[in-house]
């Protein structure tokens, strides 16, 4: 019998070592149209999956769901079938002036403000992307002239504490640039692990909008956010595909 892990419900796969991931489920979907030979693969609670080859390589795409802690049990599961280079694609609300909606945030580390990346190891170990990877995000989206932010974001469990608006200034005058939910767990347990990551937010709140608002209007299509989801894709399989023909 294969060795299915228990939430992704995947097994080892030979030709796979590498993985992009959305938060969102529905954004698989949208995944999949850069992708030839497409599979779909598994859907189990927020880990709904399918792969397909990117120049060659194939590629599996991951939906991890809100959170680090979602995001962790997707690093452990996808190390045991193989994975050994994955890059986040995911959302981020601005913590500067002159970051637009459909920017993209290349993260070279970020805040563990999360509880999942603490619960593995103290807040003294740095949460950063893996070098040669990030690298080749950065190439990528240099090579497409998108329009990009190099920096560190910050990793937070809630959109709704009651301190949200200091909390957001306090790290905007630190020079963060923005903010998500799962990088620094990605970025943590990875390097725990010895898996290369990387993560690309797309912005899809002004800083000092409304956060709500943002999100909403981010769900029903709003052009720049969605031109920012597209180039956020592509930018992930072109560095994943450099990263292979490199190794």
């Amino acid at each position: 019998m294969q060795n299915y892990q228990p939430h992704i419900r995947l097994a080892p796969d030979p030709e796979l070592c590498c993985a992009i991931l959305p938060g969102d489920p529905a954004r698989i979907d949208r995944v999949l149209p850069f992708l030839e030979n497409t599979q779909e693969l598994a859907y189990n609670r927020e880990y709904r999956s399918a792969c397909g080859y990117y120049k060659g390589v194939k590629i599996l795409a991951l939906s991890t769901g809100i959170g680090g802690a979602s995001m962790g049990i997707a690093v452990e599961e996808m190390l045991q079938i193989g994975i050994t280079h994955a890059v986040r694609i995911g959302s981020a609300g601005a913590l500067q002036n002159g970051i637009r909606i459909g920017d993209l945030l290349l993260a070279t580390g970020a805040v563990r403000d999360d509880g999942a990346s603490c619960a593995y190891v103290p807040a003294q170990f740095p949460a950063v992307a893996d070098p040669s990877l990030l690298q080749a995000c950065l190439c990528a989206a240099q090579a497409q002239n998108l329009p990009y932010h190099l920096g560190i974001v910050r990793s937070h469990d809630s959109f709704y504490t009651d301190q949200e608006t200091e909390i957001c200034e306090a790290w905007s005058a630190r020079g963060v640039l923005g903010s998500d939910m799962e990088t620094a767990a990605l970025f943590t347990i990875g390097a725990l692990r010895g898996m290369k990551t990387a993560s690309i937010l797309n912005n899809v709140v002004l800083y000092q909008a409304d956060t709500a608002q943002g999100i909403e209007e981010y769900g029903n299509g709003d052009a720049m956010a969605a031109q920012g989801e597209a180039a956020e894709i592509r930018v992930a399989l072109e560095a994943l595909a450099r990263v292979m023909q490199d190794e």
